[in-house]
């Protein structure tokens, strides 16, 4: 999906509405956190299935979706209202693929809306929430709405399918093992006839699990391997209970359970955050602990078909044992004639540097495309970083994998 193509599709808000969202957007702000709250609360009440088949159980525990989905109404309400900020199209085409990988349809989009208007009207008042408020952010959420069905519908074309249509019934047919708890598992068709699609460096899976509570949970998973006819092959980190938080239900069972020859469920793949494999451009692939994924995947294209394409790889984590995929990055990088790579560990380790990346050190590459993958707090660092090296802000892709506020709202795999 090409993000200039959402600029350019996106109308703006008329004038009589833009004045009304002007002056509410600071109360609407005050209390998105709330509104957003009530809003799944009888959005669930109303449609359990959703809870139950689609959305995360987990970040609706712990309230990262409520804060993802605030921060996506707040920044685009903002930017309708004063459009020389820089246009929301990458929070956007990251919400598209996100939808899209779990299957949303334009009927959704109508119970969103229902419940969403009910909860700002029991949070903020009817008394405030009057006709014309109502009518203004009725046509910003169908702005929003809209630009996100538009773009649904071209990844679906794209893919060749209906409206929705992206789970596939595979089975496993590999399972690999890490020391550092991270397990890759390969899957092919369960219908000899059917074989699943290609993949683009950077794109993902939804993996559908069947939980003992009956509960069809989904989650993503960066897909790793080199592209091969009919298989797909996607790395899964066990997250354990760990700072208050519950240890990742679907992660757990897949390590628990999955073995080679048992059934799955999967999806086609999406995400947007991918490698140009036309550009000859250098390339520097940052990352910090389970976000070295999309860089194996970049990595296994490179080695491939490109192996001379200069490669500057950067990856920080707490020590080799906690290095997910560490065997298989030496021997990636060893494949390919231009590729460097500075390791950080915060324990004291031979052979990789200490602390935390430090990329003032290194010798960036002129010109290169920058793709950063890790936690939030490590993603705002980095760019950070990258800002201060006056590395353009179009040259840098960022995927986070928790809901947060890197850039949109990001998928999760728990």
């Amino acid at each position: 999906m090409n993000l200039d193509s959402v600029v350019r599709a996106e109308p703006e808000l008329e004038p009589r509405h833009a004045e009304v969202v002007r002056a509410t957007l600071p109360l609407v702000a005050a209390n998105i956190d709330r509104i957003t709250a009530v809003f799944y609360r009888t959005m669930f009440a109303a449609h359990p299935q959703l809870l139950r088949d689609t959305f995360n159980r987990g970040n609706q525990a712990q309230g990262s979706q409520q804060r993802a989905l605030a921060a996506s109404i707040a920044t685009f309400a903002t930017y309708l209202v004063d459009p020389a900020l820089p246009h929301p199209a990458t929070m956007l085409s990251r919400i598209a693929h996100k939808h899209a990988s779990l299957g949303v349809t334009p009927q959704q989009y109508r119970i969103v809306h229902e419940n969403l208007f009910a909860a700002i009207v029991e949070v903020l008042g009817a008394d405030v929430v009057d006709d014309t408020v109502a009518a203004a952010w009725d046509r910003v959420y169908w702005m929003m709405a809209d630009t996100l069905m538009d773009q649904e519908k071209g990844l679906y074309a794209e893919a060749g399918v209906d409206s929705g249509d992206v789970f596939r019934d595979a089975r496993v047919v590999a399972r690999q093992d890490d020391p550092s708890g991270v397990a890759v598992f390969t899957v092919e068709s369960a219908d000899p006839s059917v074989e699943l699609p290609g993949f683009v460096p950077g794109q993902y899976v939804s993996v559908g699990v069947r939980l003992p509570d009956g509960a069809r949970q989904l989650r993503q998973y960066t897909l790793v391997g080199r592209p091969r006819e009919g298989a797909l092959s996607f790395a899964v980190k066990r997250v354990d209970a760990a700072g208050g938080c519950p240890e990742g239900e679907v992660s757990s069972w897949l390590h628990e359970h999955l073995r080679p020859g048992d059934p799955l469920q999967v999806t086609l793949p999406f995400g947007d955050v991918v490698l140009d494999t036309a550009s000859e451009t250098p390339l520097v692939l940052i990352s910090a602990g389970i976000g070295i994924t999309p860089t194996i995947g970049v990595l296994d294209n490179l080695a491939a078909h490109a192996p001379s394409r200069r490669t500057l790889i950067v990856h920080a984590d707490r020590a080799p044992r906690t290095h997910p995929l560490r065997d298989r990055l030496s021997e990636l990088t060893a494949r390919l004639e231009q590729a460097e790579v500075e390791i950080w560990y915060e324990e004291q380790t031979a052979g990789a540097r200490h602390g935390r990346a430090d990329l003032s050190v290194l010798a960036m590459p002129e010109d290169a495309d920058v793709y950063v993958c890790g936690p939030a707090g490590f993603l705002r660092d980095v760019r950070r970083q990258l800002r201060a090296l006056d590395i353009p802000d179009g040259r840098v892709h960022i995927e986070q994998f928790t809901p947060g506020d890197a850039g949109a709202p990001e998928r999760v795999a728990r």
